[in-house]
């Protein structure tokens, strides 16, 4: 029987119990929720699973060991303690990255270096060789993770980020991340059961990502590598049994749509989906959501709007109710699920969310609201027998802490009632208001610069103004010395008398 270990999968933010439902699917046991990941146990085989079939993990670490320590030297002495021997030889190449959360390890990268101190030390005394460091391409990969005196030193099985499925091609601006897709796809319950629907699509990450989850294909499909491919123990038939299985793959029956009013992003989405193998199931055309008309069959629609982050959108409001009334009136009978960044957007859709789940999009603490479409009165859907939320969306929304309690624009919305100032559009993007602040805040330091720089430029002025008085002077006295000298040594020229053998004006 194969023996297990501990394994970790990292992940985004918000996609961790998720990315747990997965694990659990897989076979993983033990599994526990954390910050960001999910820890669980498992043999080789299901940590090769785990890298292919997994569509909410980033990475798949090893740990190698746990421990306490409160200094650089602490880091390095418990390092050395560790038998390298078993990962590394001399002859291969290694990399070391660190992610810190500690007041006593300021910067990342020195915990790496002490990490790969304590082995290439501990070689060198050994065998009187050392294995090189390799950045771009190292046969071992290890993760060192620190929060406050808690370490955690893993093998990272994975290598590249996971999300780097392989059939990107090439992309928009501000693409969505491959693995918040698959997990903004996994929350809505949608296993390919109906037609979907991205009419802002972009690249296409959703649309792919959609057709991946109703064929119930390994998003590893495409990827050329992995880490633990280099491993000393690493078993190469096993892999290829789990790579060529398609025994778990289904039949799609139903179809899924993209759309976008770009047509760069429209060729783009295209190229993707070409690479990806999905044009059977997937169709993109060049149209502009204002224009959406009711689908003809039951459909779901997953969108990510802009939200004026990355991307500048002239009208902003104007798109999102706009989108508002696009559901309202072409999508009844469906469920729309959107993400977005603003509170103020939400609000100008106009349609009252039966969820909303917390989420980040990079580094913007984003919302994933679901709206549940359907004609006439709300009263009226209720007589015949519609539900608008289940009882686990009622347990979701009933649970505290979910958002920050400073959230900046709810913070602001608060604010905004306070003073009564009335239409929250009158209020400034708080993106806007960084930039301001950034702005002000350089215009103050170039100014101080400036002033420096002008103080420095008087000085020197003054010192110039005083070397040339001191040359006037010079040049004063060179002329009384040149006057002293003509005085001295200049006399009337005279003519010689060869007769006589003499000068003209000589005495006599």
């Amino acid at each position: 029987m194969e023996q297990t270990f501990e394994l970790i999968a990292k992940t985004f933010m918000g996609l961790e119990p998720v990315l747990a439902k997965e694990l659990t699917q897989l076979g993983a046991n033990d599994v526990q929720i954390g910050r960001r990941m999910v820890s669980f146990t498992g043999d080789k085989q299901l940590m090769y699973r785990a890298n292919f079939q997994l569509h909410t993990a980033i990475r798949i670490l090893k740990p190698i060991k746990h421990f306490k320590a409160r200094s650089a030297d602490e880091v390095y002495e418990q390092v050395r303690k560790i038998d390298w021997s078993q990962y590394l030889g001399d002859d291969k190449t290694f990399a070391v990255d660190s992610v810190v959360f500690s007041d006593e390890f300021r910067h990342s990268k020195f915990v790496s270096y002490k990490v790969k101190d304590a082995i290439v030390d501990q070689f060198r005394e050994l065998t009187g060789k050392r294995p090189n460091i390799s950045v771009a391409n190292p046969d071992i990969r290890l993760n060192m993770h620190v929060a406050e005196d808690k370490c955690t030193l893993s093998l990272d099985s994975s290598g590249e980020s996971l999300h780097r499925r392989g059939y990107r091609q090439e992309s928009v601006e501000a693409p969505l991340n491959e693995v918040l897709a698959a997990g903004m796809i996994l929350m809505t319950g949608w296993q390919g059961d109906t037609d979907f629907i991205d009419p802002m699509c972009g690249s296409g990450t959703l649309l792919i990502e959609a057709a991946l989850i109703a064929r119930n294909m390994a998003p590893g499909l495409f990827r050329k590598e992995y880490a633990f491919e280099k491993w000393p123990d690493f078993d190469a038939a096993l892999f290829d049994d789990i790579y060529n299985d398609d025994s778990e793959e289904r039949e799609f029956k139903h179809h899924i749509y993209g759309y976008d009013v770009d047509v760069k992003a429209v060729n783009t989405a295209l190229l993707n989906v070409r690479a990806a193998g999905l044009t059977k199931d997937i169709t993109i055309r060049e149209a502009d959501f204002k224009d959406f008309q009711q689908p003809q069959d039951k459909a779901i629609m997953v969108t990510n709007p802009p939200y004026g982050e990355r991307i500048s959108t002239p009208d902003l409001l104007g798109t999102y109710k706009m989108i508002g009334e696009r559901l309202k009136h072409q999508f009844q009978g469906n469920d729309a699920w959107v993400l977005s960044y603003r509170e103020e957007c939400f609000d100008q859709i106009g349609l009252k969310p039966s969820i909303k789940i917390p989420l980040y999009n990079g580094s913007l603490e984003c919302e994933f609201r679901k709206y549940q479409m359907f004609g006439g009165k709300l009263k009226d859907y209720r007589t015949e027998g519609g539900t608008v939320k289940t009882d686990e969306e009622k347990r979701q929304m009933a649970e505290k802490h979910r958002f920050k309690k400073e959230r900046e624009f709810k913070k602001r919305i608060t604010e905004q009632e306070e003073n009564e100032e009335g239409d929250i559009r009158s209020f400034k993007f708080h993106s806007l208001e960084r930039k301001e602040e950034r702005g002000e805040k350089r215009g103050e330091k170039r100014g101080e610069r400036r002033e420096e720089r002008g103080e420095r430029f008087e000085e020197k002025g003054k010192r110039f103004e005083k070397r040339g008085e001191r040359f006037e002077e010079k040049g004063k006295r060179f002329e009384k010395r040149g006057e002293r000298f003509d005085k001295k040594y200049s006399k009337p020229k005279r003519n010689f008398d060869k007769k006589n053998r003499r000068f003209d004006n000589d005495e006599e």
